[in-house]
């Protein structure tokens, strides 16, 4: 509709957009839309993950359940910020130097985690992904706090000496 104006009042511009300038013009999502898609994925995340949980105490499957629900959690906690964000930010973000390694071991990890539980059928290596990936993704959280991983750092080397 906003072309169609452009064009009937002689302001079109048409020429100088750029196709890619269109789609982020069609696409870009209000404020009060990226937090409610925020809070959608964040709170399926943590119930992902509390079922995955819930899903630990069934016998024979309940380890695998555990291991593919609490990903599911993961990638969806993770992908709840990419609605403040936008994708393109919160993919360089994640790969800036200093997440660099946590970004890279998480994502290892939660394949594994899913690999583990459906091909290698090993409940055991998912379990061990799964606790890999919680610290993985809880380094890669504090990231985003000034010097919360220095003093993490601090905590625990003044707590092992």
């Amino acid at each position: 509709m906003d072309k169609l104006k452009k064009v009937l009042n002689g302001n079109d511009s048409a020429e100088n957009e750029s196709p890619l300038s269109e789609v982020i013009e069609g696409t870009s999502l209000g404020w009060g839309t990226r937090v409610k898609g925020f809070l959608a994925c964040f709170v399926a995340g943590i119930i992902c993950s509390i079922l995955g949980v819930c899903f630990l105490w069934i016998p024979r499957r309940g380890l695998i359940l555990f291991a593919v629900f609490y990903s599911i959690g993961n990638i969806s906690s993770l992908g709840s910020t990419l609605f403040l964000m936008g994708p393109v930010k919160q993919i360089k973000k994640m790969f800036e130097p200093t997440r660099l390694a946590a970004t890279i071991v998480m994502l290892v990890c939660l394949v594994c985690t899913l690999c583990s539980a459906f091909w290698w059928k090993k409940a055991a290596l998912a379990l061990i992904f799964c606790v890999l990936q919680f610290f993985a993704m809880a380094w890669y959280s504090i990231s985003y706090i000034p010097f919360a991983r220095d003093a993490v750092i601090k905590c625990f080397t003044t707590c092992l000496a």
